[in-house]
C-alpha cells in the first residue's frame, strides 16, 4: 500500500510571514504523497476584533455564532487557505485549496449545546452555535486528488477547517479534527501518517521548557497528564484527535515541531 503524509499546521504558524516559509519549505521538499490541513485561528480572533466581533473559547474550541461563521469562512477558506496554495505553487507543488464543502469530502451536522468541564472544574451547558462535528469524509475522492490517474496531474491537497452539513451550511469545525478525519479517511487507499506540527517540539511536561518534551503518550499516561494538568486547554482536542486516528487505522502519529515534520521527531502516540 502507498504511504502519504497527512501534515497538520497551526495558525500560529502560518499566519507568520517567517514560520510560514520555513514550512512551506519543508513541505514542499517532502517526497511521496501528501496532504496539509492548517488552523488559523489567530487570523480569525484578530481581524473579527477589527470588525466589532467578540471572539469566545471553552475548552479549546471556538465559539461560533452568525458573525464568527462568516469571519471564520473567509479567512479560513479565503485568507489563509489561499495565501498557502500560492506559496506552494511557487515551490513547484501542484496544490489545491480545499474546504470540506469542495468536492464533497467532509460533511458534518450542526453540534447541539453539550456540557463542558469548564478550566475552574465547574460544568455548564455550552451552545457552540455554527460548529460542525463531523458525519463522513470521502476519501476516495481525496485520493483521486493526491493520485495521477488517465493524464490527469496530481494535486496536493491543502484542507481549511471547514465543513457543510449537505443542505448549504457551512459550519466551522476544528482543525485538528479535520487532520484526524481526513488521516482516516485516507486509510483506506493509503498507509497513513498523521503529524500534527506547531511551534513547539511537542508535547511537554513543562511549557516552558523546550528540553522538557515527552517522547511518547499513551492512554494511560494520558489521563494522569490530564489529570496533574500538565496536558490542558487546546492540547487537549489536538491529543483526542490523536488517539482517535492511532484508534482508527491510522498507523503513526506525532506531534512535533513544524521543522521537523520530515524527521517526524517529537510525542509519538501510541494505543
Amino acid at each position: 500500500m502507498d504511504k502519504i503524509n497527512v501534515i497538520k499546521v497551526g495558525g500560529a504558524v502560518v499566519e507568520n510571514e517567517a514560520s510560514l516559509k520555513e514550512l512551506i519549505n519543508q513541505f514542499a521538499t517532502m517526497p511521496g504523497y501528501k496532504v496539509l490541513v492548517h488552523g488559523g485561528g489567530r487570523s480569525a480572533t484578530r481581524i473579527a476584533a477589527q470588525l466589532g466581533i467578540e471572539s469566545r473559547m471553552v475548552g479549546g474550541r471556538r465559539i461560533t455564532d452568525e458573525d464568527m461563521l462568516q469571519v471564520v469562512t473567509m479567512v479560513y477558506g479565503g485568507l489563509v487557505n489561499k495565501r498557502i496554495v500560492a506559496a506552494l505553487q511557487a515551490k513547484g507543488v501542484n496544490a489545491i485549496g480545499l474546504t470540506g464543502a469542495d468536492m464533497d469530502i467532509i460533511r458534518s451536522h450542526k453540534r447541539e449545546p453539550k456540557m463542558v468541564t469548564m478550566d475552574d472544574g465547574t460544568q455548564e451547558m455550552v451552545d457552540f452555535g455554527f460548529v460542525g462535528d463531523v458525519d463522513h469524509a470521502n476519501g476516495q475522492r481525496l485520493a483521486s486528488l493526491v493520485k495521477a490517474k488517465d493524464g490527469i496531474e496530481a494535486a496536493v491537497p491543502v484542507v481549511a477547517p471547514l465543513t457543510h452539513d449537505g443542505m448549504g451550511n457551512i459550519l466551522n469545525t476544528n482543525a485538528d479534527t479535520m487532520a484526524a478525519t481526513v488521516a482516516k479517511a485516507l486509510t483506506e487507499e493509503f498507509d497513513v501518517t498523521l503529524t500534527y506540527c506547531f511551534e513547539k517540539p511537542g508535547v511537554m511536561a513543562d511549557a516552558e521548557d523546550d528540553d522538557s518534551v515527552i517522547p511518547s503518550i499513551n492512554t494511560e499516561s494520558y489521563a494522569r497528564l490530564k489529570a496533574d494538568g500538565i496536558v490542558s486547554g487546546g492540547m487537549i482536542p489536538k491529543l483526542d484527535n490523536a488517539f482517535d486516528s492511532i484508534s482508527s487505522g491510522v498507523k503513526r502519529v506525532v506531534i512535533t515541531h513544524f521543522m521537523d515534520i520530515q524527521a517526524s521527531m517529537g510525542t509519538v502516540i501510541e494505543k
